[in-house]
């Protein structure tokens, strides 16, 4: 537990909104945590908008922190936005007693930015939750339902908004865009997800880096801390099964969208599971 004196971190909120049973999570767990927040930590994040877009000169150890503590950050979000999504095949807990105007209050409190619905599906925006197969395999991504705003933190995009879809099978295949794997995420009650920190100690899986997605007057900046462009993965790599537009396409909304066209050549079944899209970055 937090002493009063301690520095503010997401950490300790995250793991006191796990061991709080019972209603009232917000004004029993997350007001108190943003009182002592509302200063410095709220500082942080504004230092972290205005540097962390910027491609680092050389090794940054200042850097490398403000990355770990939005990724703490980011754990907290998924455990908050556990109650606005449809329960899983093996569904357990349904996350804090919380609202989502909660939710924003917390984030807007510390700078950031919620945005909800935009004029047509933005996969940069918008995760998709749940997809109504329309009839026509051609007709395009509409969403049909917010389930829960996204936030922007300056110019970089920290959380993406919940979306329910209506589209055709050649844009978004129902039981893929909103079943299969979800990268850089901990946490959903509705898919599995993969992530950096899967599988480490108690300690060590806090030290995993926030993806870093920036929009620009040039385009967008996906995953721009990655080391390998989207188009040059390795030969004998999973990911070299999927088509250059797949694996963009999975950059982009952070799962597959369709069945993989090649999914027979795999060497297992379930091999679209085993892809590490972790290092890949686009620009433009």
């Amino acid at each position: 537990m937090e002493e009063k004196n301690d520095p503010v971190a997401a950490r300790p909120l995250y793991e006191a909104l796990l061991d709080h049973e019972g209603p009232n999570a917000f004004s029993t767990v997350v007001e108190p945590w943003l009182a002592r927040a509302a200063g410095d930590y709220r500082d942080h994040l504004a230092t972290a908008a205005e540097s962390l877009p910027r491609p680092p000169s050389g090794p940054d150890e200042r850097r490398v922190h403000l990355l770990w503590e939005l990724y703490a950050l980011s754990r907290v979000s998924d455990l908050l936005l556990l109650p606005f999504q449809p329960a899983g095949d093996d569904d357990g807990w349904g996350g804090p007693d919380v609202t989502v105007d909660q939710y924003v209050a917390l984030f807007t409190r510390l700078g950031m930015t919620p945005f909800e619905g935009a004029s047509r599906f933005d996969p940069f925006l918008h995760e998709i939750v749940e997809v109504e197969q329309a009839s026509d395999p051609d007709e395009p991504v509409r969403i049909t339902e917010v389930l829960w705003p996204g936030l922007w933190l300056g110019s970089v995009l920290f959380g993406r908004a919940g979306v329910r879809v209506r589209a055709g099978a050649h844009h978004a295949e129902r039981g893929v865009a909103d079943r299969s794997p979800l990268y850089w995420t901990f946490r959903r009650r509705y898919r599995r997800t993969i992530d950096l920190s899967h599988g480490w100690g108690h300690n060590s899986q806090w030290r995993t880096a926030f993806r870093l997605d920036v929009r620009t007057a040039a385009g967008d900046r996906l995953n721009i801390d990655g080391d390998e462009h989207v188009d040059a993965v390795s030969d004998d790599s999973y990911a070299a099964l999927l088509t250059p537009a797949e694996r963009r396409a999975l950059l982009r909304h952070r799962c597959l969208v369709r069945g993989p066209v090649h999914a027979a050549r795999g060497p297992q079944p379930g091999w679209e599971e085993d892809l590490f899209p972790f290092e890949w970055h686009l620009e433009g």
